[in-house]
């Protein structure tokens, strides 16, 4: 309530001893204005006051003359001093006060801390060892998962680092409430420590401000401490808990504490920081296993690296086709061209044929266990730079701009015949489940193709690229993932079912290729100019698990083994790189598959 000087002075307050009265001593400390006197020395002196009304007020003012003559004060310039002081206590008690007012600079005789001039280092230090709050930095362990650890860290860091230094202007992962008995909204960017317990209160339902000089107890700090004011818990506008609540992550401060928090921080920060975060799996970034490739083509329009479900890799280099078997790690040469280059392989979905495309536009079958040819097709005109299989029906894409489907059981060459695109077909994957194509070409498009129709049922345009890397998504039924080149450089999912674009990811270089894992709903990238990186992406959130690097060129080429567990990448530096990046799919055992019908092969023809 506001202070009358004329009130004060008729009520004849005592003396101190040293010669002032209580409402001078209120100039000096403002701390003791605020706080009423309980409720028995209020009643007292209202009986004083009523009882000492008529005879005794002379001598009283007479006395007080005295005592205030003996300080040598001047009245007047006290009076002026506690209607400025009454004023300014007012005001700060305004529930709804301006958001934009300039903050009163408080002069107590407590130490408030403020980020301001204040040593980080050393409140990071003082943090007790159980406050999760305190950025300890530990002893890296040995092993793979220190370097997730490691880039877990520094992009908590960035993130903190950027909050702080631009405070609302990027989005935070902060709760819309602080706790759930206050019911006040966090702020999204306060003023400072001392405005944003006020400033941000809404003022529909307004509660009373904290007066400036009651200092709650801190919790969970050693460096101050604070005396709770238990006496003060059932005065209005009082408002420090006796016990401050607390959670099974740390304790659970209010918004309105937090002029008083040692941590160098805002709220909004310390709230990140004390997020709990899911443990990251550990991914080796490291090969387990390098094959040089010589002669593997730097080219990102082909396709020469396909991984069949025998637990055979098969690899275009040059005019020749070789195969490593998985299982006993042993080379075998399938075949050489006469005057002619591998442009694409594709391995069956179940057997033991592949498919190589070649640069004069044919179409070769090969059974990879007997290794013979088994037929040649023919019909493109240019070379032939994809092959996608949907069981008994070999599709291809070439640079003439055509797509043929053939049906290797039948004499034709071939049975149906696409003219969508207006340059050369680069991407080619079939959705098995429910029948529909992928193609993407160099004119940008990503169309959608519904069996063997030689009309499209959608025409996808959203790339500004190239269109390579395409994937379909074995947990969602018609969810496409597409990557576009080096002017693109995003991801986008579609949904092919509305033809509609569920979501993008800038991934910041050329993507070269995509494949989700088989075994959890996470997607791999391989990726070219600039950074020739690896990156495993986790769906639908994409974040990113890891990021793999080694290739000194773009990575241009990507195959998943049959287990889902291990893929293998390809670049222009010519060597083949083998990570295990996926685990095993829940509710499987370990198997020890001896590497299908081609496991037998033992020395290198």
């Amino acid at each position: 309530m506001p202070l009358d000087p004329d009130s004060l002075r008729r009520g004849g307050l005592p003396v101190s001893k040293r010669g002032c009265s209580v409402a001078d001593s209120a100039v000096q400390t403002p701390g003791r204005m605020a706080t009423p006197p309980p409720p028995t020395d209020r009643a007292h002196l209202e009986l004083k006051h009523s009882a000492d009304m008529g005879s005794s007020r002379p001598s009283r003012t007479d006395a007080r003359d005295r005592d205030i003559g003996r300080a040598g004060l001047d009245c007047d310039a006290g009076d002026q001093e506690l209607h400025r002081q009454s004023g300014c206590s007012q005001r700060e008690s305004t529930p709804a006060g301006s958001p934009h007012r300039k903050r009163q600079r408080i002069n107590g005789d407590r130490f408030i801390p403020a980020r301001t001039g204040q040593d980080l280092l050393a409140s990071y230090s003082l943090q007790e060892p159980g406050t999760p709050t305190a950025a300890r930095t530990k002893r890296p362990s040995h092993g793979e998962l220190n370097f997730q650890k490691t880039e877990q860290a520094n992009r908590t860091y960035n993130t903190l680092l950027r909050s702080e230094l631009f405070e609302g202007s990027i989005p935070q992962a902060t709760p819309r409430s602080i706790s759930p008995e206050c019911g006040l909204p966090a702020s999204p960017r306060p003023a400072n420590l001392y405005e944003s317990a006020r400033s941000h209160t809404p003022p529909a339902a307004p509660a009373p401000s904290l007066p400036p000089t009651m200092t709650p107890s801190t919790p969970h700090k050693n460096l101050f401490t604070y005396m709770s004011p238990r006496n003060h818990s059932g005065i209005a506008g009082h408002m420090t808990p006796s016990r401050t609540p607390q959670s099974r992550h740390g304790p659970n401060l209010d918004t309105r504490a937090e002029i008083y928090s040692l941590s160098p921080v805002r709220f909004g920060s310390q709230q990140m920081l004390l997020c709990p975060r899911r443990q990251s799996r550990a991914v080796s970034k490291v090969p387990y296993k390098v094959l040089d490739a010589p002669e593997l083509a730097d080219d990102f329009y082909l396709n020469l690296v396909d991984w069949g479900s025998a637990n055979v890799l098969g690899v275009g280099l040059g005019s020749s086709v070789y195969m490593w078997n998985a299982q006993t790690s042993k080379v075998n040469k399938l075949c050489t061209l006469n005057d002619d280059t591998v442009t694409s392989v594709s391995w069956i979905q179940k057997g033991t044929h592949i498919a190589i495309g070649t640069s004069k536009g044919l179409v070769q079958i090969w059974d990879a266990e007997k290794t013979r040819r088994l037929r040649t097709m023919t019909g493109h005109t240019a070379r032939v730079g994809s092959l996608a299989w949907n069981s008994h029906i070999l599709t291809s894409g070439s640079r003439d701009r055509l797509i043929y489907h053939r049906d290797v059981r039948r004499p034709d060459q071939w049975v149906r015949k696409l003219a969508g695109h207006k340059q050369e077909v680069c991407g080619l994957k079939w959705n098995s489940d429910d029948g529909q194509l992928a193609s993407g070409g160099n004119d940008n498009k990503l169309m959608v193709w519904d069996g063997l129709n030689d009309t499209p049922l959608w025409k996808l345009t959203d790339h500004v690229a190239a269109v390579k890397a395409i994937a379909w998504s074995p947990h969602q039924r018609g969810l496409l993932a597409s990557g576009g080149g080096t002017a693109d450089r995003r991801i986008v999912f579609h949904d092919t079912l509305k033809g509609a674009v569920i979501n993008e990811v800038d991934t910041g270089s050329q993507v070269c290729n995509i494949s989700w894992s088989k075994n959890s709903n996470e997607i791999v990238s391989t990726h070219g100019y600039s950074q020739n990186q690896i990156v495993v992406w986790k769906y639908p959130s994409m974040t990113q698990v890891v990021s793999l690097t080694g290739h000194t060129y773009r990575v241009l080429y990507l195959a998943m083994s049959p287990d889902g567990r291990t893929i293998v990448t390809g670049a222009g530096d010519e060597t083949l790189r083998f990570w295990n990046v996926f685990g095993r799919k829940p509710g499987t055992k370990e198997e020890n598959d001896g590497g299908g019908r081609l496991s037998d092969w033992g020395i290198i023809r």
